[in-house]
């Protein structure tokens, strides 16, 4: 459910949904906001997928929740030396 497999299709597994939620989340919003602008994506569906794609973003690090503002964490990239 959280990787696509045979059965699963990359928009139906949790990553997908993070995908949408990451995409959605162009500025800090809060939880509220978010789940108004995705709620009517076919591939979000439900307010559980919703959280349970929004806690593996935070899991992964690629959100983050600030004084309840919600913020994408963009990785700083690593310069070769």
């Amino acid at each position: 459910m959280i990787l696509p497999d045979k059965f699963i299709t990359p928009e139906d597994c949790l990553l997908g949904v993070g995908a949408v939620l990451l995409d959605a989340l162009r500025s800090p919003q809060t939880v509220s906001q978010l789940w108004e602008s995705v709620r009517t994506n076919t591939h979000v569906e439900t307010f559980e997928r919703f959280t349970l794609g929004l806690t593996l973003l935070h899991i992964m690090g690629a959100v983050e929740l600030q004084r309840g503002m919600l913020y994408k964490i963009v990785p700083k990239r690593v310069e070769e030396a």
